[in-house]
This record gives structure tokens, sequence and C-alpha cells, in this order.
């Protein structure tokens, strides 16, 4: 049986994305090939791996990528992470389903490094508590019938 395939979608890929392809990664073992790419492509942001290793999931081998690198592979599911890459999504070939989850940017974040990264953990919690949801209760029992549907957190 093939593996879905999951593009996991916001705009700098630095973040939100990164950290949620380490999660979905880590949480799915070998069920699902997880991806993440931006509207555009910057770097990831050193937060995100620092909130990330507090958990044990290494995402220092990530490296941030544009949409357009995979705008010929088939998803099964297309999830965005932030509403302006939700906006923007291109269309991906076959009938993957578009999933939007959105959550706050923590890259936005002000202060000194204790309150940036209360925000990465914030925002990693709140992944990994969505991402969770999906893959036990969800993602299999979900009707996705309906044309052009878009879920929401």
């Amino acid at each position: 049986m093939a593996k879905e395939q999951v593009l996991i979608l916001c705009t700098a890929n630095s973040a939100r994305s990164q950290m949620g392809e380490g999660l979905m990664r880590h949480m799915a073992g070998d069920t699902i090939d997880v991806y993440s790419a931006g509207t555009k492509a910057t770097k990831v942001n050193p937060y995100a791996i620092e909130a990330m290793a507090e958990i044990g999931i290494d995402i220092t081998s990530h490296t941030s990528k544009s949409q357009d690198q995979f705008l010929s592979k088939e998803f099964d599911f297309v999830i965005t992470v932030c509403d302006n890459a939700n906006k923007n999504c291109p269309r991906f070939p076959g009938s993957g389903i578009h999933l939007h989850w959105g959550f706050p940017d923590p890259a936005a974040a002000e202060g000194d490094h204790d309150e940036i990264l209360a925000s990465f953990r914030t925002v990693r919690n709140a992944l990994q508590e969505r991402i969770r949801t999906w893959l036990d209760e969800e993602k299999d029992t979900t009707d996705y019938s309906a044309p052009n549907l878009k879920l929401s957190l």
C-alpha cells in the first residue's frame, strides 16, 4: 500500500510548516510521506529548531523550500497552517484535499529570548495536538467528498 503524501504549507517555510513537518513525520512514523514548503522560501527559524529539540525532534537538517518545487507532485492532503498560505495556496495536481489549520506566526513575537521561545512552544504544542487529533480521530473517518472542501481549526 502506498504511503499517503502530505504537504504542510505556510508563508516562509521557516517555523509553523517546519515544526508541523517534523511533528507529523515523528508522530506518523513510516505511514505518511510528509513535506513542507512556503509560498516563498527563506530559512528555518532557529527558534523553531530549538523548540523542536526540546521535545526530542531534530529539524536541523530541514531546509526552507518553495511551494513551486512541489507543483507537479500529487498530494493526498495539502495543509495550510497560516492564513496567507491558505489564501495563496496553488492547485496541486490530483484530487488531494486542502485543509486549513490557522496558527499565529511565532516569528512575529517580540521580546527577549525566553519570550520569543515561549511563542514557538505555544505554536509547537498547538500543532502537536492538532496533528495528533487528525491522525488519531479525523483522517480516516472524515468525509472529504465535498468539492474544494476546506476545514479550519
